[in-house]
């Protein structure tokens, strides 16, 4: 089972520099991105239903980002091929048997007369920039207009729902954080990287669980610095992405480059960069997801002691950013080492992308493989503290063939279920991608206003002259009180307050004095974001025939 979006682009040569015209001209902005209104225009000379048409745009957009780059658009194309020749369109067209390089361009009725208008309009455009006149056009949406104080962001100038997410933040959200140092208290600023970003997927396990293996399985293939063996083989994280060609950058380097969203592992220090590097290969499967190999995580006070950096800390960190955490265990490994329990603990917040491996499971036969599931479904149970069953996939995820005389036939049919479950989980990864930036851009709004309310009802409770030092001990030592006021005044969750022991721990270095009182019209802005401008901004670069 492979991971892919769409028939991604494949024609010849010909057909490419046909629809890299149409393109051009349906891309009214020039910005290399079609949206809903430039597509209703072009594609409606095909003559194709309205219901055609949203299933066209559905599986082109399969990442749901709101417009269309080129090898999108030329997957809108050949689907509308398919589809004025008769075919049924879904996504199983995706891996049809069909010769897509040698897919003859859709009629599109009349196209001349279209590209000729928009011929006319760009030369008229040109003129009109060569006389110093420029003229923008503006959406009569207002849906960025937070209050009357803020500056309206045109919506001319967000062609994505990432755009958007990214004005928001600069304009809304990025003022609030400064204002009450949420950066210094959970995690540090974002930058436009770590919107653009590929969805990542990070394996967590201790050693010869078949970490690196699984991504070897994934890949087909080594990728450069990957070792495997039964000892502790990786000591780094390795973080294995797309590239030109094969090679590995130091983390030193790979955490200063912009483009890049590893920036904040700076924080972490040289200790911990000099044990993460980036390995660079090109592959299909990479240019769509980024895989993060962890070292082993081992037990005994000696191994943990001899870590030089925050090992936990890293892990917590690579957890916001990924898409996906992979929990390995294999038959003979089940025991959950003091370090590994505090790992998972590192992950609260992101229990929605845990999913737990039951690796190499096809070295124990199935009554063996009975007795360690429920071994390994009782330690989980203890760790995670919910309520829920969590599921446990199963199989032995290697370029070897499963061994069925230790399984036998049942157990090979259950083994290759359970991988394509599990496969099926990373497949839908690029295609929930976006909307894995809306929730995790909604969810720090909201762990950033919480955090200015604790700010705020800290500064106030701090005396106006006298008493401030004992005042200050008073409210770090009764921080859980403080946090309780703060939930009932406001209405709060208490699963969404911050951990107290961290937030006492960061606290103890500042002086509370010089904190800001709180802001009400920052709140507002962030409530009016959150209830109008998100919700607005996902109706303007939804299907656009829906």
């Amino acid at each position: 089972m492979e991971i892919s979006s769409a028939p991604i682009s494949k024609c010849c040569k010909e057909n490419q520099k046909i629809y890299q015209h149409w393109f051009s001209v349906a891309d009214s902005d020039g910005d290399g991105r079609i949206t809903g209104t430039d597509s209703t225009k072009f594609l409606a000379m095909s003559n194709l239903s309205r219901q055609e048409l949203k299933q066209v745009w559905a599986i082109a957009d399969s990442k749901r980002q709101g417009f269309l780059g080129l090898k999108e658009f030329i997957t809108a194309m050949q689907l509308i091929s398919l589809a004025q020749a008769g075919h049924e369109l879904s996504s199983d067209l995706i891996h049809a048997n069909v010769d897509f390089e040698n897919l003859r361009p859709p009629n599109m009725e009349a196209l001349d007369e279209f590209l000729a208008q928009n011929k006319r309009k760009s030369l008229s455009r040109t003129v009109s920039e060569s006389n110093g006149v420029t003229e923008v056009q503006f959406s009569s949406s207002n849906w960025f207009k937070s209050t009357k104080s803020m500056k309206k962001v045109s919506l001319s100038s967000v062609t994505s729902i990432v755009d958007g997410l990214k004005k928001m933040y600069s304009q809304y959200l990025k003022p609030l954080e400064v204002t009450y140092l949420f950066n210094d208290f959970a995690s540090p600023s974002l930058i436009d990287s770590d919107f653009d970003a590929k969805p990542m997927v990070m394996l967590l396990g201790q050693y010869s669980t078949g970490k690196t293996t699984f991504i070897k399985h994934l890949l087909r293939s080594d990728y450069p610095g990957a070792h495997i063996g039964p000892e502790p083989t990786t000591d780094r994280f390795v973080v294995v992405m797309n590239g030109p060609d094969e090679r590995s950058v130091p983390g030193n380097t790979i955490a200063v480059q912009a483009n890049m969203p590893f920036g904040g592992l700076t924080g972490f220090g040289s200790a911990f960069l000099s044990k993460f590097e980036c390995s660079q290969m090109p592959h299909h499967l990479l240019e769509h997801i980024t895989f993060v190999d962890t070292p082993g995580v081992l037990s005994g006070e000696k191994q943990r002691t001899q870590r030089s950096y925050d090992f936990t800390g890293v892990t917590s960190w690579f957890a916001a950013k990924c898409d996906l955490i992979l929990l390995l265990f294999d038959p003979y490994k089940l025991d959950i080492s003091d370090e590994f329990k505090r790992v998972i603990s590192s992950l609260r917040g992101h229990e929605d992308k845990i999913r737990v491996v039951l690796n190499k499971a096809d070295q124990v036969d199935t009554q063996q493989l009975m007795r360690v599931y429920g071994a390994l479904m009782w330690s989980l149970g203890k760790v995670l503290n919910t309520p829920e069953v969590v599921r446990v996939y199963i199989g032995s995820f290697n370029d070897k063939p499963i061994n069925e005389a230790a399984v036998g036939p049942l157990g090979r049919e259950l083994f290759e279920k359970e991988q394509d479950d599990l496969l099926t989980d990373l497949i839908d990864i690029p295609k929930k991608a976006c909307d894995r930036r809306i929730n995790e851009f909604v969810k720090r709004a909201r762990a950033a206003k919480i955090h200015a309310y604790i700010i705020g009802h800290l500064k106030k409770e701090m005396p106006a002259m006298i008493g401030k030092t004992k005042t200050q001990r008073k409210l770090i030592d009764n921080l859980p009180d403080a946090f309780a006021k703060v939930q009932k005044e406001y209405h709060l969750p208490p699963g969404d307050l911050p951990d107290v022991d961290h937030f006492k721990q960061v606290l103890s270095t500042y002086n509370i004095d010089k904190f800001e009182k709180l802001k009400p019209s920052m709140i507002q802005a962030i409530d009016h974001m959150l209830g109008h401008d998100i919700p607005e901004l996902l109706k303007n670069f939804r299907n656009p025939y829906e």
